[in-house]
């Protein structure tokens, strides 16, 4: 008999933990583990509770304050155990804010050991009430909020919260957002997410009887954007989506990034480059940061250029010539691909040397 999991993730540790509380007093014999990581002290605290009180209050000293150590050292461990034990219905598991449950997920569904003890049915976003346009759309750095995981963890707020609604199967506001708020939520959402306004709204145990579907999660998730982008709902989110298959003309791109890469909007998919017309890059920014990175080759299939924009209010007007402009033009593009044929592009800092690309 499995144990079902239902794991919560978020920026704001207070509203992770008013959810997790709601789903806990709700689930018949469930219990609590929470897990926080100093990123000072490289330190992993864990608590696990259930009705009785607190039963767990450890702390692990880390090799190296990251999520991947974390989940190695110390929270697949704990819910292999609690599973194990036998006393309890149902898991519910707050990993450290700014985590993102991808890798955790990823672990549960492939290692056939926790697959045999552990049903991971939910993975689950808690956002604050009214911070969730700010969290979503914000350029502030997770560590000026002392959230981040680790000394060198530059990620951004709204990037990350972003990237955990996306992968949610629930999204729980906090009981003040505003109807741009939710539109918002709903856009960025898988399209058979739930989103649930408040977290006295749950129901947990129908919660805890389903199961994450990792295969529909990916195709949502994934930066070929494959899968079929539903109507908005409300009036107050846009979405924009820009596609070519032409590349984007390297110098273009350093110089004009911040055209496409910076405002109060969500941004995500993939590009290539004629300099490295073999390699999938990927592409994600929320509110002002950005990352981009080397994502895959490209195999058999067709090079592309496609993002997908998402913001709150009115479409910014310079949006689509700005991408436009960073493409090859249609004679660029008739160009000899040999003529692209360079031993430095400029992007080396966050896509490695061409060679390496090749």
């Amino acid at each position: 008999m499995r144990t079902p999991l239902v794991v919560v993730t978020g920026v704001e540790a207070t509203a992770m933990d008013t959810t997790m509380m709601s789903l806990s007093w709700d689930l018949p014999r469930a219990v609590v583990v929470r897990h926080r990581i100093d990123p000072h002290s490289q330190v992993l605290s864990r608590v696990v509770s259930d009705a009785t009180g607190v039963l767990e209050h450890e702390q692990v000293q880390l090799e190296h304050a990251c999520v991947g150590c974390a989940l190695r050292e110390d929270i697949l461990p704990t819910l292999e155990r609690l599973a194990r034990d036998g006393r309890w219905s149902a898991i519910v598991s707050g990993l450290p804010t700014g985590t993102e449950a991808g890798q955790l997920a990823h672990a549960l569904t492939s290692d056939a050991r926790l697959a045999r003890r552990i049903k991971l049915s939910s993975v689950v976003a808690a956002l604050g009430g009214d911070d969730v346009v700010r969290d979503l759309l914000s350029d502030t750095l997770l560590r000026e909020r002392d959230a981040h995981t680790n000394p060198d963890d530059d990620r951004g707020v709204g990037e990350v919260a972003c990237a955990q609604v996306e992968l949610a199967d629930l999204v729980v506001l906090g009981g003040r957002a505003d109807t741009g708020a939710r539109d918002l939520v709903r856009a960025l959402a898988r399209p058979d997410a739930d989103v649930v306004p408040d977290p006295a709204d749950l129901d947990p145990t129908t919660i805890a009887s389903q199961r994450h579907q990792p295969t529909r999660a990916g195709a949502w998730l994934s930066p070929d954007l494959h899968t079929e982008l539903p109507a908005l709902q409300g009036g107050s989110a846009w979405r924009l989506d820009l596609c070519s298959p032409r590349p984007f003309h390297p110098e273009r791109l350093l110089d004009q990034i911040e055209r496409l890469g910076t405002g109060r909007f969500r941004s995500r998919g993939s590009f290539w480059l004629p300099t490295r017309p073999g390699v999938q890059l990927e592409w994600s920014g929320a509110g002002g940061q950005l990352s981009i990175g080397s994502l895959s080759p490209w195999g058999r299939r067709t090079p592309v250029t496609r993002l997908v924009l998402t913001g709150l209010g009115t479409v910014p007007d310079d949006l689509a010539p700005a991408f436009e402009d960073i493409l090859l033009t249609p004679t660029e593009a008739l160009l000899d691909p040999r003529s692209w044929t360079v031993r430095e592009d400029g992007l080396e800092p966050w896509l490695g040397d061409i060679r390496d690309a090749a």
